[in-house]
């Protein structure tokens, strides 16, 4: 449904965006994540033809949105960063005005409307003037505008922006929902937010993609992924350490917590530890030492440790 093929994107010596390629299909949900400044908002600005690219491809639905911008954009909803809105408009009015440029017209406007009121729980406020809504509202009606004409392919900047932690959670469903029968990218900063409502992610950074994978697979590839967490009662932390050091299947253990009563150490493996034989090592050593062990958990990895190793230089990351 999105095909972007070697985007780049110069303003003057400045390369924003930098030969970036990738596709989005029906059905998946695509985060695109990266710091401040790593060519996020300008990428998508040229995926739905807002800015022209200074070389390379974006196609939507098979159509070259510099080509054919009018057929590309007829299939996308698209939700800007800080979305702008008429504010002397009701919400009402708004949508309606949204769905005439979008070619709806008489019953099938009312229909649109009444749909995105709803998807987007503005019911409370579709008599209420923009110019007096809350952020979250404002918010939400820059949401309903970009689905007006139900499309096939969304593409949305920072969607949660400004809205409190109930309204995060039921963007973040919504999206989900219309991600089953849709292609969606959006772009946040938000990690949390890609676990939560991603099928797959992007990270950008100083406009170059440096990963493209599953939730999962981007996860299973910080130095956390099969580490141990093994927590220790009255024992001391130089003891765990070297015991825990002699296991065959650990590269190395560090301290995570010394406060008396409680040793906290993290063991990290060798290799990948699918059949968990580094995690009955550690049990094998705290019965053998008669430890008081009141956790050894084994970690999945962490969606931060993964950008921060990626997106910062190595000096930084530690």
């Amino acid at each position: 449904m999105i095909q972007v093929e070697n985007l780049t994107k110069a303003f003057g010596p400045k390369v924003a965006v930098d030969d970036v390629s990738f596709s989005v299909q029906r059905g998946e949900i695509l985060g695109f994540l990266g710091p401040n400044g790593a060519g996020k908002s300008t990428t998508m600005r040229m995926i739905t033809g807002y800015i022209p690219p200074t070389a390379g491809v974006v196609k939507v639905g098979g159509n070259d949105v510099t080509e054919k911008p009018i057929e590309a954009k007829r299939l996308m909803g698209y939700l800007p960063e800080s979305a702008p809105l008429y504010t002397d408009m009701t919400v009402e009015g708004f949508l309606g005005f949204c769905a005439e440029v979008r070619g709806i017209r008489d019953a099938d406007k009312s229909k649109a409307i009444d749909r995105a009121i709803d998807m987007c729980f503005l019911k409370s406020v579709r008599h209420q003037s923009v110019d007096t809504l809350s952020k979250g509202y404002r918010h939400r009606t820059g949401f309903a505008q970009a689905i007006i004409h139900d499309p096939d392919i969304l593409v949305m900047d920072e969607p949660t922006d400004g809205l409190d932690p109930n309204q995060k959670q039921e963007v973040r469903s919504l999206i989900r929902r219309m991600g089953q029968s849709k292609a969606i990218i959006f772009s946040t900063h938000i990690l949390e937010e890609v676990e939560a409502a991603c099928t797959r992610a992007i990270i950008i950074d100083q406009g170059k993609v440096v990963a493209n994978g599953t939730p999962n697979e981007l996860k299973a590839k910080s130095e956390l992924a099969n580490s141990y967490t093994v927590s220790v009662s009255g024992t001391e932390a130089a003891s765990v350490r070297d015991k825990l050091g002699s296991v065959i299947q650990s590269s190395k253990v560090t301290i995570v917590n010394d406060k008396p009563p409680t040793v906290v150490a993290r063991v990290f493996p060798k290799s990948a530890d699918g059949e968990g034989e580094l995690g009955r090592a550690i049990f094998d050593i705290a019965s053998q030492n008669n430890w008081k062990v009141s956790e050894i958990k084994k970690e999945e990895g962490r969606m931060d440790d993964i950008f921060r190793n990626i997106t910062l230089p190595d000096t930084q990351a530690q």
